[in-house]
Parts: C-alpha cells; structure tokens; sequence
C-alpha cells in the first residue's frame, strides 16, 4: 500500500478523463493494489467521499472529489495537459 504524507491536505491524482470510477481511483493512487480490494473496503464502509461514507464502488469521482481511506487522502484532479 502507498505510504501517504501526513501533511493534513489531501494528495491531488491528475485523471485524464471526465470522472474515474472509485474502485478503479483507489487503485490509480495507490491506495489499494486490486479491484478486488477495492471492492471489499468500499462495500465495508471504509472509504470516504467527500467526507461521507460512500458504498457505491463505481461512484464517478470528478476533479474536486476527495477521498480518504485508512489516514490517506486523494483529492481527483483534472490532467493539466
């Protein structure tokens, strides 16, 4: 798993399309390493979106989206290029 900075501001993740679906940002930022955890911590109630439990794994995160899961945070960010 990705050791984050324990800086207090979320970690911003560049996506290179319009939304990226949670399970598949979990594994884009290193949070989680398969769909198949993924899965399993979200439908668990471990994941937080924008503050709020979320259980939807295929919820579409937009740049502005944050998510926080085990003291990390991620913050969707839209590809400056």
């Amino acid at each position: 798993m990705n050791e984050q900075k324990k800086s207090g501001a979320p970690e911003g993740v560049a996506i290179h399309t319009e939304f990226i679906k949670l399970q598949d940002f979990l594994k884009f930022c290193g949070a989680l390493e398969t769909g198949g955890m993924a899965k399993t911590v979200v439908q668990g109630g471990e994941v937080l979106v924008n503050g709020e439990v979320c259980l939807m794994r295929g919820k579409k995160l937009r740049p502005g989206d944050t998510v926080a899961y085990q003291g990390g945070a991620w913050q969707v960010t839209a590809d400056a290029t």
